[in-house]
């Protein structure tokens, strides 16, 4: 017999749009590095999101998907812009969406953390560390975002994706001009929190003008940079609250960066939830339905996050990966993902494993849960390597 708060967590969710989701639980966006170095699709990568919608899911978020090719996160990144194998992107929307599913891109630009190898990282301000390097954007490349997000987001409703995330979080481009630490700009969008908001407001309302109406607009907003000098929860609801009435359909709670040397939210020591607390505090400020993505290992945080009220929809990346069943597992309560334990961590040794973990969930691979931590690191950068070189000759004319 299901419990009450077992009802709730697969209670459907009406967004502002009108679009429903069948439950409250969405798979978070990740890098799955799944692309195939030319910005496609690749029979792994639709199968990995067909066994997520297979399982469950209510919506998945494809991570970091490029409009071009200029300022990537990595070179498994897809790319959809007018030179995109469309016919992949159709199998993609179809397959991810089956059961009932979702199946929604996060809009990437990297910014100053885009990929060296295969780009000129550009942020809101020059960087220059002793192992970072930047450029600062002009004001023309700046003021050409909103469209070009937008127009990314007209195409994929066009190949039948159900909606679109603005990824203003962890450290990538509009994250980047949030944050005091990086935006020194002292123009129209730098300095006050009320102008280093204005790019996402202004990416909002393109986005949202440019797109059907029952294509759903999310937003993943940072609580914190965890950085001294970044964003402050403080300056984040204020960004909360400047985002009220744009159109959102999805505020998706997260934190972090990824800038080098920086801690990683998905390494943090503290046990549950991460940004619940962040949740609460944004729910007076706004009527936008809340999620918040990190921490969620058990199903009973995530039933106890949407008993409690301060968020509607949880956000799980890592649980998916292990059980890509999660939700259909969560409904029967036959348990919690099995979270691997390794002796040594490597430097990005956890992000290989996942990724690689991705991989072998596209191929019907089931066995290879096992893999060795360092073995992933190498086959993870192993495959970077090759990708960029196609990534290079693929785009090099652009």
């Amino acid at each position: 017999m299901p419990t009450a708060s077992n009802i709730a967590l697969f209670t459907p969710l009406t967004l502002p749009n009108g679009r429903v989701l069948k439950n409250r639980i969405i798979k978070s966006a990740m890098s799955d590095s799944l692309a195939d170095g030319r910005g496609n699709p690749t029979a792994a990568q639709i199968r990995l999101y067909e066994r997520w919608a297979e399982g469950g899911v209510a919506a998945s978020i494809i991570g970091e998907v490029q409009g071009n090719s200029h300022y990537p996160e990595k070179p498994g990144n897809l790319v959809l812009d007018e030179g995109s194998d469309t016919v992949a992107f159709r199998d993609l929307a179809r397959r991810g969406s089956v059961n009932g599913a979702q199946l929604w891109l996060q809009l990437g630009h990297a910014g100053a953390l885009a990929h060296r190898p295969i780009s000129q990282p550009k942020g809101p301000s020059a960087i220059d560390f002793p192992d970072f390097q930047s450029e600062a954007m002009s004001l023309a490349e700046i003021k050409a975002i909103p469209d070009h997000f937008a127009r990314t987001a007209r195409r994929a409703a066009e190949l039948g994706l159900g909606g679109a995330q603005i990824h203003a979080a962890h450290g990538f481009l509009l994250s980047q001009f949030l944050s005091p630490l990086f935006n020194h700009r002292a123009d129209a969008y730098g300095g006050s929190i009320q102008a280093r908001m204005r790019l996402l407001i202004e990416t909002v309302e393109a986005v949202r003008a440019m797109v059907p109406s029952d294509f759903a607009v999310t937003v993943k907003l940072n609580a914190t940079d965890q950085l001294d000098g970044g964003l402050t929860e403080e300056d984040a609801l204020r960004v909360v609250a400047g985002l009220e009435g744009k159109g959102v359909d999805l505020l998706d709670i997260s934190g972090g960066t990824y800038f080098p040397g920086a801690p990683s939210s998905s390494e943090r020591a503290t046990k549950g939830p991460y940004f619940i607390d962040f949740a609460r505090a944004a729910r007076a400020l706004t009527s936008t339905p809340l999620m918040a993505t990190g921490g969620f290992k058990h199903r009973e945080e995530a039933e106890a996050a949407i008993l409690s009220g301060d968020v509607d929809a949880v956000g799980i990346a890592r649980g998916f990966v292990l059980d890509p069943d999660l939700p259909g597992t969560w409904q029967a309560e036959k348990g919690d993902p099995a979270f691997p334990r390794f002796a040594a961590l490597p430097q990005g040794g956890m992000t290989a494993w996942f990724t690689m973990r991705m991989t072998d969930l596209g191929e019907d691979r089931e066995g290879a849960i096992d893999r060795d931590i360092a073995q992933a690191v190498i086959e993870y950068e192993e495959r970077d390597g090759r990708r960029a070189e196609i990534w290079k000759a693929r785009f090099a004319c652009r």
